[in-house]
């Protein structure tokens, strides 16, 4: 059983109640997303040091305005409401909130009327985040207003005997200069949070639990190449050694050479022998004639694990299969919140089948990109292995619109080699948190000496960011993309026109499917 603290962050729907998770783990406190409507019970297992109620796009006056068990109030655990989360408490306590069809959005300046401990230590004025349409009209009573902004709407409030607290602003936002001194009172001061939550943590109690999960039975490791996988097999080889088996299954949906860089480059780095499994007739095979992007995850995702039991088969048997599940991959694929929309099925989470031959070990399931490639340096994993950019597991299938074929696969190989071999020469891969091609099999008219050609289209896609659940796109100079485009016009056949890709996350995901 953990002992480390827990802070829940009951999600009302808002862009950043992922961004409130994250900046409480950046404080060195464990913090979950769980469902808005989680019930006492479930709290009381999960012993919360404190809870954060988030943001959403909801009016506290609406019928359909989603509600929290307010028998959590009673619990004597520390509360922050924000945005939505504070008007929902000032309704609650029989405040008053009210639209008057003037909602702050974007930057503001708050000021203090009674700093309380919430904002102790923040100067008397500074810039917050808002973004609301709603606006508490009356405080109720027992409350104080800790500050107003300069539109004279009450910013920050606090009940005066019980440790609830309200922000109309969003502290979670890094635009809100004062926020995280702001948070780091509400862990520290308030709750009494310990900040224990750290990489040498993690890796001491997700390896006791490894041990515990597994006893004396085997695992079988996946190992894709990418960083998720390598850190799962990194610390599966710690916790119980010879008793996990990595294995590298080989879906024929990689990039150019990258069964020689997991067999090299890799294996030697971890210091873990990898065996090369090639299934790649199997997958291309059961994906002939999908084009549905869903469909296509759920098809690899099946063909992964009956790829795992055949290897299984082979070794007298598995008992687990560990995998390199992250939580944005949980939460993407609506299974954190329960609640939650899918964006998009991950094929090793919304897309397993039912029936699936193995116990599974998720070591990584509750991190966040980031906190995985520290938990990889804490391992000693070398940066030429944590510095790679994401690489989905469903691979190129994904970056491919419509159905996948041996033809489209090499076409889109040799464009996207071509796309991060530049980066690299040029030295600003590792600027970039993601870089891709993507294969748009739409005939489009072109000229290629003087001949009119027909054929198809590559976009580019480039992106920053820190956990990969929001993202910009990266300012390309313009002489590098000049140089990328005449590169893959000119040696990749079948391509006659390359554009660029300058949407952010959200709206957009980062991949295309």
């Amino acid at each position: 059983m953990s002992s480390r603290q827990t802070v829940l962050v009951l999600d009302f729907g808002s862009q950043y109640t992922q961004l409130i998770a994250r900046r409480v783990r950046e404080l060195n406190v464990f913090s979950e997303i769980v469902p808005h409507s989680i019930s006492l019970n479930e709290i009381g297992q999960s012993n919360p040091a404190a809870i954060i109620l988030s943001g959403g796009p909801s009016s506290v006056s609406s019928d359909r305005a989603p509600r929290f068990n307010a028998g959590m109030l009673d619990l004597d655990i520390p509360v922050l409401g924000i945005c939505y989360g504070l008007q929902i408490l000032m309704d609650h306590f029989g405040g008053r909130v009210h639209s008057d069809g003037d909602g702050e959005y974007g930057l503001a300046m708050i000021q203090h009327e009674n700093p309380g401990k919430l904002l102790e230590g923040v100067p008397g004025q500074s810039k917050v985040w808002m973004s609301h349409g709603d606006r508490v009209e009356q405080v109720p009573e027992e409350w104080i207003i800790s500050a107003r902004s300069t539109n004279n709407v009450v910013a920050a409030v606090e009940h005066l005997t019980r440790p609830i607290f309200g922000t109309q602003f969003h502290p979670e936002v890094l635009h809100t200069t004062e926020g995280k001194r702001i948070l780091s009172n509400f862990l520290f001061k308030i709750s009494d949070c310990k900040p224990d939550w750290t990489p040498s943590s993690f890796i001491s109690e997700t390896m006791q639990r490894i041990r515990k999960t597994a006893g004396n039975k085997t695992v079988l490791c996946g190992v894709s190449g990418g960083v998720d996988s390598a850190v799962v097999a990194k610390l599966l080889d710690r916790a119980i050694g010879n008793q996990s088996k990595a294995v590298f299954v080989d879906h024929g949906l990689l990039r150019k050479n990258e069964g020689k860089y997991i067999s090299g480059t890799l294996q030697s780095a971890l210091e873990i022998p990898i065996e090369h499994c090639d299934y790649s007739e199997r997958f291309l095979k059961q994906l002939r004639g999908v084009s549905d992007p869903e469909k296509k995850r759920s098809v690899i995702g099946e063909q992964f694990i009956r790829s795992f039991e055949h290897i299984a088969e082979q070794n007298n048997g598995f008992d687990f299969l560990a995998q390199g599940t992250l939580y944005p991959d949980v939460i993407e694929s609506g299974g954190a919140l329960g609640t939650a929309d899918v964006i998009k099925s991950h094929h090793n989470v919304g897309g397993l089948p039912a029936e699936v031959g193995f116990l599974l070990i998720e070591p990584l399931r509750e991190l966040f990109k980031d906190e995985v490639r520290d938990v990889g340096r804490k391992l000693g994993i070398p940066d030429i292995i944590l510095g790679r950019h994401p690489f989905p597991g469903p691979g190129l299938a994904v970056r491919i619109i419509g159905e996948v074929t041996p033809k489209r696969l090499n076409t889109l190989r040799e464009a996207d080699d071509i796309f991060i071999q530049t980066l690299n020469e040029r030295g600003i891969y590792d600027e970039i948190w993601q870089a891709f091609c993507v294969l748009i099999p739409v005939k489009t008219v072109g000229v290629m000496g003087d001949q009119r050609t027909y054929e198809n289209l590559i976009s580019l896609r480039a992106v920053t960011s820190v956990d990969g659940m929001t993202a910009d796109w990266y300012r390309m100079p313009h002489d590098i993309l000049n140089e990328i485009s005449n590169r893959i016009v000119n040696s990749v056949t079948g391509v006659n026109r390359v554009v660029y890709d300058i949407s952010s996350k959200p709206p957009s995901t980062i991949e295309w499917e």
